[in-house]
């Protein structure tokens, strides 16, 4: 839960943010849920009134994670017509940050755990031709396979198909395949560096199997992020900021 006035840290008492998650949540399973095909365990929607969803034939895996804001809305849509082929398909254990944008007239797969930063656009097409300029125009899947790690304000353009565990760096345009274990960057995008296949890696499934419940986790983690918030304290920051706010 945080302060929509701009406040440099989070003073809500640890309850507060408990009962927010808790009415959120209420309302993510009334008007989100339903929106999917599918939607495995523990999803979280964090922001979801800003989360806009467009058309039908979308699914997550388990514990499939949103955040949006009302600076940065999430959007998903997919195409309702040439048949209705599009689809956006998430798998278990996948993060979308704030300002992630995608689009569907064919088909969008993407992969466990796989994390999508701030403002990331991916469309499997162009929407107009360069001289028939009515919509869809030219259209080819994406793929986005386990373990991906696409950065900030990067898009994925239509046909592209991303290996395992590669890693795509901020503002790059990726209009090639990129291949597994691999980081590209650039506009547009090409390999820069290769990933150690051999090397072990941990990936966000770790957060949810084995060791602690992620929910225990993120408790434990707001009881100390939150410790000695009062909510004497949180009205005087909203109402009369200052250094300490």
């Amino acid at each position: 839960m945080s302060s929509e006035l701009g406040l440099r840290r989070d003073h809500h008492p640890y309850w507060v943010e408990k009962l927010a998650e808790r009415v959120y949540g209420r309302l993510a399973q009334h008007f989100i849920h339903p929106q999917f095909e599918r939607l495995g365990v523990e999803p979280r929607f964090v922001g979801a009134r800003y989360l806009d969803l467009r058309g039908e034939r979308m699914s997550a895996g388990d514990h499939f994670h949103v955040y949006a804001t009302r600076e940065l809305p999430v959007s998903f849509a997919v195409d309702p017509f040439e048949g209705g082929n599009g689809h956006i398909r998430f798998g278990s254990h996948c993060i979308v940050a704030p300002g992630v944008r995608i689009r569907s007239a064919l088909g969008v797969d993407i992969g466990d755990n796989c994390m999508l930063a701030e403002s990331v656009f991916i469309t499997d097409a162009d929407w107009h031709d360069h001289y028939h300029r009515i919509y869809p125009g030219k259209r080819a899947a994406v793929t986005l396979h386990n373990n991906v790690w696409v950065g900030d304000r990067a898009s994925i353009c239509k046909g592209v198909n991303i290996g395992e565990n590669s890693i795509i760096g901020a503002a790059s345009v990726v209009t090639k395949d990129v291949p597994a274990n691999s980081i590209a960057a650039g506009n547009p995008a090409r390999v820069i560096s290769a990933l150690d296949p051999a090397a072990p890696f941990t990936s966000r499934e770790a957060l949810f199997v084995g060791g602690m419940p992620y929910q225990l986790f993120k408790d434990e983690f707001d009881k100390r992020r939150l410790a000695g918030n009062t909510l004497l304290g949180w009205v005087r920051a909203r109402l009369w900021p200052d250094d300490r706010s």
